[in-house]
């Protein structure tokens, strides 16, 4: 699988550097990249330190679910998570490489339509990310880091390619599961006839007679997503690195739980657990109710955990 992607994408480099200094004064020099493949222009934003001499090792920051972007927002909520964390790195003398997924931000004109897209066009993508960064003789080696979605999107990714990998907030169930986990609490009426939908697609299997209520969640032209996506089991996924992992899970996070986390460990032996007392799904300490919890999505000024970027880095500089 790798070969044929490698030669089927073409790499674009666009040389629009901007200077920026992160919130502790550590320059950084930023570059708007693109990936060019065949289903159009993915963009990403090379973050890279100006003080450090000499190759570097550059993490590749991969996105969660839904149309969030490069910097960790949708159109829905803004909280810069992803930004926040390049900086971080850049301010440790770590690059990174953070990207909008296709059809999402400036990788728009990559998207496919609904009923053509498939789990394994992300996986894809990545592996083209990792690609262009070994290529690059500013870098000593490229560690993917997936957040949430992107946990079990750069896991996959990185098999044979990367030099390690970082998940954070990353699902350690199949969809699959966890679409059945959420469907459970839900009336009768909903769950019931759920169930047997989903099995059918792990199958394999699109399903053409779905009930009106449940149009929304299995209509006919995500199906085939759904299937793609089903196929993934990160126990099993994780299972297969043979690099460094560092698995990490922030304890206030209302959509990944820290038995997610010792699941992925579980799968993996040589993985390092690093469990953030309070951190959020979005890196933000939060002491307080769900409530406050939330207010944190809409609140790009607040600061990412200190724990999170340093336990990084050293993870980073230390394999």
């Amino acid at each position: 699988m790798t070969k044929p992607l490698l030669t089927a994408v073409t790499l674009l480099f666009i040389n629009i550097t901007l200077m920026a200094a992160s919130n502790r004064d550590t320059s950084f020099t930023e570059t708007v990249i693109v990936l060019h493949t065949a289903t159009g222009d993915i963009s990403g934003t090379l973050t890279i330190p100006n003080e450090q001499a000499g190759k570097m090792p550059v993490a590749l920051i991969i996105a969660g679910s839904g149309p969030t972007d490069r910097n960790g927002n949708n159109p829905m909520m803004k909280n810069e998570s992803l930004q926040k964390l390049a900086y971080g790195l850049a301010a440790n003398n770590i690059a990174s490489l953070r990207f909008d997924k296709r059809g999402i931000g400036q990788s728009r004109s990559a998207g496919k339509s609904e009923a053509d897209l498939r789990f394994e066009d992300y996986i894809s993508d990545a592996k083209g990310w990792i690609a262009l960064l070994k290529k690059d003789d500013r870098f000593s080696k490229v560690i993917v880091t997936g957040h949430s979605e992107g946990s079990l999107i750069g896991m996959i990714a990185a098999l044979d390619l990367a030099h390690g990998f970082i998940s954070i907030a990353g699902a350690g169930k199949s969809a699959d599961k966890i679409l059945k986990e959420q469907l459970a609490a839900q009336p009768a009426q909903v769950k019931d006839p759920s169930f047997p939908i989903i099995d059918s697609l792990v199958m394999g299997k699109t399903v053409e007679s779905v009930p009106p209520i449940l149009t929304a969640l299995f209509r006919p032209s995500v199906q085939p997503y759904m299937i793609s996506w089903f196929h993934y089991d990160p126990q099993t996924e994780i299972k297969k690195l043979k690099i460094p992992v560092l698995v990490i899970q922030g304890t206030n996070d209302l959509q990944v739980t820290v038995d997610d986390a010792k699941l992925l460990v579980k799968a993996n032996t040589h993985a390092q657990l690093l469990l953030i007392q309070n951190m959020n799904h979005i890196f933000r300490i939060v002491e307080g109710d769900k409530k406050e919890n939330l207010a944190t999505y809409i609140t790009p000024e607040l600061p990412i955990s200190d724990e999170l970027v340093k336990s990084i880095a050293q993870f980073i500089r230390r394999n």
